[in-house]
């Protein structure tokens, strides 16, 4: 039962790096990335469509993504797509592809962007810390409930919280990498 509890609060916690990752990826960093429109559907004979699945992505330059869609009629309604999603860059349409230019951002900009990328970073901490303190609450009911030792509890809440520190430390290099990115010029 308690190898159960601490493999749940690792998954969960690993799901919280996961869940940073993503929207992480979501914040340009003044160069194409093709993660950049995960978010977008497209209306594709009358189903919203997942972009990435009637279309291939590629980065043909540092700041350029292009849109080649394997069906050419979806042309003008990714188009609209594209500019109906809230990531800003006008798209470029020459018939056969989309193209667009991410811009190069400010230094103010760059600055924004990486506190927001700390504040991400916090809540997910937080999350994780949140796990823990779970994880840790359903160790002592075992105990109260006597099918665990209060040694054994001890033993398992430092597992617990060496689960903890390790995807904290996984948080902190997720975030710094994303703050070196933002901050590159």
């Amino acid at each position: 039962m308690q190898k159960i509890v601490l493999n749940d609060a690792k998954d969960k916690m690993t799901k919280s790096e996961e869940s940073l990752q993503r929207d992480l990826g979501q914040i340009r960093a003044g160069r194409a990335n093709a993660s950049l429109l995960d978010r977008i559907t497209v209306d594709y004979y009358g189903a919203q469509t997942p972009l990435n699945q009637i279309a291939g992505i590629s980065i043909p330059e540092a700041r350029i993504l292009m849109i080649t869609p394997f069906d050419k009629t979806a042309l003008e309604n990714i188009e609209k797509a594209i500019m109906a999603s809230d990531i800003g860059i006008s798209p470029t349409n020459d018939g056969t592809v989309i193209r667009l230019v991410i811009p190069q951002l400010t230094e103010e900009r760059r600055k924004e962007l990486a506190k927001e990328v700390g504040k991400n970073g916090e809540s997910a901490k937080v999350a994780v810390r949140n796990i823990r303190r779970d994880a840790i609450d359903e160790l002592k009911k075992l105990e109260k409930s006597k099918e665990i030792s209060e040694d054994e509890l001890r033993t398992l809440e430092k597992e617990v919280q060496d689960i903890t520190d390790a995807s904290t430390k996984n948080i902190d290099k997720i975030v710094s990498g994303k703050e070196e990115e933002l901050l590159e010029v």
